[in-house]
C-alpha cells in the first residue's frame, strides 16, 4: 500500500459541484499563457542555436511592443475567491493553478469529500525545466509555494481563508521533474484566528514532501488597510477595479 492510500481520506471521494471550471478553457489569455510556456521550457531546459534564438527575440520583442501599446493603464481585475466555485477559479492569475499566469505549471485542482466529511483539495501536476533545482528534481523552493497555494485554497473552501502566518515543509525524498505527482490538502483545525492547514505531495503513491501551514485570519477591514498601503508604495497599478471599489465604501462607511 503507497504512503498515498494511507493518508487520510474518504473511501470513495467525489468530486464536488460544479464539475468544470470556468477559467481553464480554450480562452485567448490561456491560450497566450500556454504558448509562453513552451518557450520558456524549451529556452531553460533544451539547447537551442543563436541563430535560432534571435529571430525569436526580434519576434517576442515585437509582440511585446505590441502588447504594450495596447495594455490598458490599470491593473487586470482577479477577483475574490468564492468557496462555493470551483476551486480552480479561486486565482485564475495565481503563479501556481493559473492557467492565464504563464510562469504556472499550471496545476490542476478540484475538491473532494475527505473521511471527515470535509471538503479537501486534491490536485496532480508535471513540473517542466523551468521549475527545476538539483538536476532531475523540482526546486524547493517551488514546493513550498505549491503547498502555500494549496494549503491557502484548501481554507478556502473549509470556509476559513487566511494569510500565511507560518509554513513548515519537511522534504521527505527527492521529488522527480517531468514526473506526475499528486496533491492533497486539508483543513485541520482552528485556534481562534489560527487556522491550521496540512499537504502532501506524491510520486507514484511515495510522500515526497508535507507541509504544515498556520495562516491568520485577517478581517476585511484590515485587508482593505493593507492593499491601500501597498499601493502607495508602488509605481504602477496593484489594485483591480473591484478592490478600489470596496476600498471607496469602507472609507465611505
Amino acid at each position: 500500500m503507497s504512503d498515498l492510500d494511507q493518508a487520510p481520506r474518504a473511501e470513495t471521494p467525489e468530486p464536488l459541484e460544479p464539475r468544470d471550471p470556468s477559467s481553464t478553457g480554450d480562452t485567448p489569455i490561456n491560450r497566450a499563457a500556454a504558448a509562453i510556456r513552451r518557450i520558456s521550457a524549451m529556452m531553460v531546459g533544451q539547447p537551442l542555436s543563436d541563430d535560432a534564438l534571435s529571430a525569436a527575440a526580434e519576434r517576442l520583442g515585437t509582440i511585446a511592443d505590441t502588447l504594450s501599446s495596447e495594455v490598458a493603464t490599470s491593473k487586470r481585475p482577479r477577483g475574490q475567491p468564492n468557496p462555493l466555485r470551483h476551486p480552480a477559479d479561486f486565482f485564475p492569475t495565481s503563479p501556481m493553478i493559473g492557467w492565464a499566469n504563464p510562469i504556472a505549471p499550471p496545476v490542476e485542482v478540484w475538491a473532494e469529500v475527505g473521511e471527515n466529511g470535509q471538503r479537501e483539495i486534491r490536485g496532480r501536476v508535471t513540473f517542466d525545466y523551468p521549475y527545476e533545482g538539483p538536476p532531475t528534481c523540482v526546486h524547493g523552493g517551488v514546493i513550498a509555494e505549491l503547498f502555500d497555494e494549496l494549503l491557502g485554497s484548501a481554507n478556502i473552501i473549509a470556509g476559513r481563508a487566511g494569510m500565511t502566518g507560518t509554513l513548515t515543509v519537511r522534504y521527505r525524498k527527492p521529488t522527480p521533474l517531468l514526473a506526475p505527482l499528486d496533491i492533497v490538502a486539508r483543513h485541520t483545525g482552528t485556534d481562534g484566528r489560527k487556522i491550521f492547514t496540512w499537504g502532501g505531495l506524491y510520486h507514484d503513491g511515495e510522500l515526497t514532501a508535507e507541509a504544515e501551514g498556520i495562516f491568520i485570519e485577517v478581517k476585511p477591514g484590515r485587508m482593505l488597510d493593507i492593499a491601500t498601503t501597498n499601493a502607495r508604495e508602488s509605481s504602477s497599478p496593484v489594485l483591480d477595479p473591484d478592490f478600489v471599489r470596496l476600498i471607496a465604501e469602507n472609507a465611505a462607511d
